[in-house]
């Protein structure tokens, strides 16, 4: 029946109705003088969603054909991106609009975007998962370089085109592998060709290349290669968006498509994961050493918390998965705040990136400063923040499935990776005295890096109760 398979789908239905009833008025009804409006709208409207999503019926439903599926844990996923959307926008606006770039199209394009990681984390066909990443990528190549009259953005949104064009070949090449070896795109016949038999080389072929072009959107190793550059040269609320709902899209994207379409072999694709989750950890944990830039230090962090990420992946259990979940709630908690300083360092008002900026800030901010202390350390892992239990929970789930070797190079990443944050508490409360930062910080960037400081603290006691939701989640992907 076509009204019930609209009905299920019918959160994604009013987005894109929404985001294109918003293009319109922002076309003809005051282009850039309306784009605050449209940034409050938008931000309203994802939380509005992300509350329905959450307030639906338990129970796995599909829709047109199986193509897309409503269940647990896409109700999950969809959430944290529509959250995580909502809190960057409104994070964001203050600093586009006093450099002059807020733009009508931007809430738009996060719509738009979120609306393709909605269709991301939903998909049941290899097509639909074509359709949906399509549209998140396409929306932001265009934020990307947002910031029209700056070099370094127009390159960011150049280089995460090209490279993302190429990721894009590469997922296509093998889905078609994939098709032509199973002779069908639904993951739920997919999966009975794996477990009819020993699975044929073509197939394998095909999930390596799918997971190439997945790999992409993680910014895991070796494909991580844009992800500095971007970070460093897209306006920084673009930046703290990328740093969040796209990640989690592209790791439940990832989880969706092992274990729906290739669950029974995880013998194959576990060595592969485990290869990218290490190679992550390390890469990222090493480069960001050397990192003054803020921004760039941020863009290698996600590629170690990715490698966190995939650990839990790598195990191929229900448990491993549960702890993906947890894990990337965690980690986009924490950078919601973390961005949401990083918008307010400005000096003199213009925004700074640089490090050694942070000399004795807390002597001047001493609220600010323990808020970001407390998400560093949270970040690096520290006990007894929350970030620990969320590195726990992964590692954990790789003992559990016989992978000690993975969860002791994990261990030893995120004691390497501890260098780099601490660095920053360093200048923070020992550096040398410097030319302060303006102490400006509009109410909502405050109000979420306090938020999400608080969290990472008052979050120990039961993590609000987000592992049981993931538990319930995992147990519907894994079967």
């Amino acid at each position: 029946m076509i009204s019930a398979d609209l009905s299920i789908a019918l959160p994604e239905i009013l987005l894109a109705v929404y985001a294109m009833a918003a293009l319109m008025f922002g076309a003809f009804g005051g282009k850039d003088r309306v784009a605050s409006l449209l940034v409050w709208t938008t931000a309203a409207v994802l939380v509005a969603l992300a509350l329905w999503i959450g307030a639906r019926p338990a129970g796995a439903r599909e829709a047109f054909g199986g193509m897309f599926l409503d269940d647990a844990f896409a109700r999950f996923s969809k959430v944290m991106i529509l959250a995580a959307g909502a809190a960057v926008l409104l994070a964001g606006k203050d600093f586009m609009l006093r450099r002059g770039i807020l733009r009508f199209e931007y809430p738009i394009l996060i719509a738009f975007a979120v609306l393709g990681m909605m269709m991301m984390v939903s998909a049941g066909d290899l097509i639909a998962l074509y359709v949906g990443l399509e549209l998140q990528s396409l929306s932001l190549y265009v934020i990307a370089a947002m910031r029209r009259d700056s070099a370094r953005s127009t390159e960011a949104g150049l280089k995460y085109f090209i490279l993302g064009a190429l990721a894009s070949g590469l997922l296509l090449y093998g889905a078609s592998l994939v098709y032509g070896f199973s002779g069908t795109t639904l993951f739920s016949d997919i999966i009975t060709t794996v477990s009819a038999g020993e699975m044929p080389l073509g197939l394998l072929i095909g999930l390596v290349f799918l997971l190439a072009g997945l790999a992409f959107k993680v910014s895991a190793v070796p494909f991580h290669m844009w992800t500095p550059d971007v970070y460093e040269g897209a306006p920084t609320p673009v930046t703290a968006f990328f740093s969040t709902a796209p990640k989690v899209a592209a790791v439940a994207l990832l989880a969706r498509v092992l274990h729906d379409a290739f669950g029974p072999a995880t013998n194959e694709w576990g060595q592969i994961i485990a290869f990218l989750a290490v190679a992550s950890m390390f890469l990222g944990a090493i480069a960001a050493i050397g990192q003054r830039d803020i921004k760039r230090l941020m863009a290698y962090s996600s590629i170690t918390h990715m490698g966190f990420a995939l650990v839990g992946l790598a195990a191929g259990t229900a448990t491993g998965v549960q702890a993906t979940l947890v894990y990337m709630a965690i980690y986009v908690t924490m950078n919601i705040g973390v961005f949401a300083f990083i918008l307010s360092m400005e000096r003199d008002g213009r925004p700074v990136t640089d490090i050694t900026s942070l000399n004795m800030y807390a002597k001047r901010e001493p609220t600010k400063a323990l808020a970001m202390l407390v998400l560093l350390f949270s970040l690096a892992g520290v006990p007894p923040l929350v970030g620990f239990f969320g590195k726990f929970y992964v590692l954990w789930a790789a003992v559990e499935a016989g992978l000690t070797w993975l969860a002791i190079a994990g261990v030893i990443a995120s004691v390497i990776g501890a260098f780099y944050y601490l660095r920053i508490v360093y200048y923070m409360y020992f550096g040398e005295e410097s030319e302060p930062l303006d102490g400006v910080m509009p109410p909502v960037q405050q109000g979420l890096l306090l938020a999400s400081a608080l969290i990472m603290v008052v979050g120990v006691v039961n993590l609000f109760g987000i592992d049981s939701f993931a538990a319930t989640a995992a147990q519907t992907l894994v079967r």
